[in-house]
């Protein structure tokens, strides 16, 4: 039963996916030209729709900034007129708009700044995609077909009168042959409304098919676990067959690679949320992946891939797994050289549920599980501190920036290295497993979408012409030399690779003298327990930690 509850609840969580599960709005932390700046985009659930945008900046000397949308089928040539965002009243740095996101698939919003420091533009990927229907109130409905009733018998009723008794002059009493033709034009009357009711109703049944048929529906999976050559091997599987919408923007065909993997794959075993590993499966065919599963403690796993195409679309697709009890021979002579990508970890810490006495696995780093405003130590005797955010508690709705202060062993400030391209990623959680999303200094969107958005803009077609596509074999292959050629290289060449063009807020930070600082930006989408699960890199070493958050109304 207890696993029944758990498949049925993941199953309901899928409704949620899209980029990122439960947390709907993107964030971005970067520099446009001079001007430093965070951008929250809040994306509406039905496309045509508008997204709100918030824009931070800390120079006080903008004058204007300007919201435009670009679409990845149309290009630069297809770009709309930019729309203004306006200064929020009280809030200095603070601009605030709204832009329409007309159609689905791969967008981008860019950001245009105007200060007395000269002009900067930056690009944010969005996915334009319907998660949801609106429905109508239904005391609304009933008045609306009671006018609308009304009408028609107003109607009927002009129309009989038109045919007949309009004919007849004044004084004149009106005769047998009078009556039968307002009879007459009253029965046309009510045909040709019938009839026009009819074609109506159709054509908005018509469109209302069309838009549950094309309303974005998340990828599902089916996820299995074997023994192979003395390991654990996890065997993920998309189902793409049925895909109605968006067959080319989300073609797995077209997976590209972010931050040098095709797929980031993240495990957090259920209830517990006391272990988590960070995979990058290999892939097989364009819907089948493996990974060899570390020395996880058996039970129940959420299962939740990134993956980024051609297009810029990008997506979570999640899925459960149950990992058994391991054959005592596999976890004898385990060790970390046996993990299927060099850039793999785990680690185990305490479980949210207090008072249990399961026993850990050794395995990974084995770290205490920390709260805001506390110190925890990791594996490697260093410290890592969440900050507490100035009120005292995180809020709902509100934008944070998560900042970890990191100190080696005697209290120093730390020396971090580049983990995939970044100087840190998280993965926050909610406890009951409704909120997932993967987190980087620079925000919550893929940099590979931006990317591809960026090389977009500088062709000069204003289309795609799918046709000079290469052939989905041909792509896939070139994409797997290219990875397999990135994780050929020395670990300082790959991150050296890995972080071109990325633009990262520096570890230097006058307000934090005493050590080195890595912040993500984020707003919590709900009210809960969170789980937030940080991974830096020091001395050619992953490093892991969790703290736990209680965000309020």
């Amino acid at each position: 039963m207890k696993k029944l509850l758990f498949n049925v609840l993941l199953l309901g969580l899928t409704v949620l996916i899209q980029s990122h599960i439960g947390s709907p709005g993107v964030t971005l932390e970067g520099e446009a030209g001079p001007y430093a700046l965070t951008v929250v985009v809040n994306s509406p659930d039905v496309i045509p729709g508008t997204a709100s945008v918030d824009v931070y900046i800390t120079d006080n000397t903008v004058q204007e900034v300007k919201l435009s949308c670009l679409y990845w089928f149309a290009g630069a040539e297809g770009t709309p007129r930019a729309d203004m965002a306006l200064p929020v009243p009280g809030e200095i740095g603070h601009f605030s708009g709204e832009i329409w996101l007309m159609s689905p698939g791969s967008a981008s919003l860019k950001i245009e700044v105007t200060g007395e420091r000269g002009n900067g533009e930056i690009l944010l990927p969005v996915m334009a995609v319907s998660t949801a229907q609106k429905t109508m109130e239904a005391s609304l409905g009933w008045t609306l077909a009671g006018l609308g009733l009304f009408l028609v018998i107003l109607m009927i009723t002009i129309i009989g009168l038109s045919s007949g008794d309009s004919l007849v002059k004044p004084g004149q009493v009106t005769s047998a042959k009078t009556k039968r033709k307002r009879w007459v034009g009253a029965t046309v009357g009510f045909v040709l409304l019938s009839l026009i009711l009819w074609g109506g109703n159709a054509w908005w049944n018509s469109w209302a098919n069309d838009y549950q048929r094309y309303m974005y529906k998340p990828f599902t999976a089916t996820s299995s676990v074997r023994v192979e050559d003395q390991k654990q091997v996890l065997k993920f599987e998309v189902d793409s067959v049925k895909l109605n919408q968006l067959y080319l923007t989300r073609s797995l065909n077209y997976l590209i690679p972010d931050h040098g993997k095709i797929m980031h794959m993240f495990l957090v075993r259920a209830g517990e949320l006391d272990v988590f590993a960070h995979l990058h499966p290999q892939r097989l065919d364009s819907a089948h992946f493996e990974t060899i599963i570390p020395p996880l403690p058996p039970g129940d796993y959420h299962v939740f891939t990134d993956v980024s195409r051609l297009s810029g679309f990008s997506e979570t697709i999640a899925d459960t797994v149950t990992i058994p009890e391991p054959d005592p021979n596999l976890t004898d002579n385990w060790n970390d050289s046996l993990l299927m990508d060099t850039d793999d970890t785990y680690y185990i810490t305490d479980p949210v549920i207090s008072g249990s006495t399961e026993v850990l696995m050794p395995g990974g780093d084995i770290v205490v599980c920390g709260s805001p405003g506390q110190r925890i130590m990791l594996a490697d005797s260093s410290f890592v501190t969440l900050e507490q955010a100035e009120e005292g508690e995180f809020k709902v709705g509100q934008l944070y920036h998560l900042t970890l202060a990191v100190q080696d062993e005697t209290g120093e400030p730390a020396t971090l290295a580049p983990y995939l391209g970044m100087m840190g990623h998280a993965v926050v959680f909610k406890e009951d497993g409704s909120v997932y999303i993967h987190l980087h200094p620079v925000g919550s969107y893929s940099m590979a979408s931006q990317e591809t958005m960026q090389a977009r803009l500088t062709q000069e077609s204003g289309r795609i012409d799918w046709n000079k596509l290469p052939k989905p074999s041909v792509f896939r292959d070139s994409i797997d030399q290219t990875i397999a050629a990135l994780n050929s290289l020395p670990a300082q060449k790959r991150d050296s690779a890995l972080l071109v063009g990325m633009n990262h807020p520096s570890l230097d930070d006058p307000d934090h003298p005493d050590h080195s600082i890595v912040r993500f930006p984020y707003t919590f989408p709900t009210e809960g327990k969170y789980r937030i699960y940080v991974q830096m890199k020091r001395n050619g070493r992953i490093l892991n930690g969790a703290f736990d958050v209680e965000v309020e109304s």
